[in-house]
Formats: C-alpha cells, structure tokens, sequence
C-alpha cells in the first residue's frame, strides 16, 4: 500500500501556483486538477496540467490515482484544441511527462507538459 498523498507542499512552487500564492496564465481549473501555461514555451502551444494533490511523480502514482489521472487525460484533447493546437490528423500535440532526476524531471509535482501547433518549435 502506498503511502498518502499530501494535498499541497508549502515548499512546492507547483503548489503555490495552485494556491495562487504566484501568479499563473490558467488555462483550466477543477476541484483535483490545474493547467496554466509554460513560462518557458517550446512550442506555439504549450501548457501544464497538474493535479492539485500533491503528487511529487509518475513514481508515486498507484491505482488509487486512476480516476485522477483518467480525467486528466480525457481533458488533453478537448484543452489542446482551446489552446490552439490543430485537430488530428494534420494537426495534434505532445504529451510528456518526466520522472525522476534521470527522466529529466526538475519540478517534483506531477505535471503533464501539453505541446503543439505548426513545427518547427524552439525544443521537442
């Protein structure tokens, strides 16, 4: 059994954007999940979307979480095409999520970066 999640880590800037304690570009909002857009944009589309537990990677992730991370998904398309991106098939985005130190992962909440529209972009 996997240990509780935390519902928010004073000392995660992730948390202090859901919290509005830094401000962000939302995108989106629920009661358990978060996207606002990328300070550092790669692409002509890019956001962030975050649960609001904090959930520090795809490492803590169980099945408890399944509906969470469900919905999360079922949300990409439907925030991807608000955001700009262009409809499949001609269009579409990315979706990636880094864990850990050696997956590249630098901010320790679980965050979704969604990238799209037209090539070339600036990294990916």
């Amino acid at each position: 059994m996997s240990a509780p999640i935390p519902a928010h880590d004073p000392n995660c800037i992730f948390c202090k954007i859901i919290a509005k304690q830094i401000p962000s570009r939302i995108v989106y909002e629920d009661e358990e999940v978060f996207a606002f857009h990328d300070i550092n944009p790669w692409a002509p589309v890019h956001f962030l979307l975050i649960p609001k537990a904090h959930i520090p990677s795809m490492a803590q992730v169980g099945p408890e979480q399944a509906g969470l991370l469900g919905r999360m998904m079922a949300l990409v398309p439907k925030l991807a095409l608000e955001q700009g991106c262009n409809p499949y098939p001609d269009g579409g985005y990315r979706l990636v999520t880094n864990t850990g130190r050696e997956g590249g992962q630098e901010v320790q909440h679980l965050h979704f970066h969604v990238m799209g529209g037209p090539r070339p972009w600036l990294r990916g």
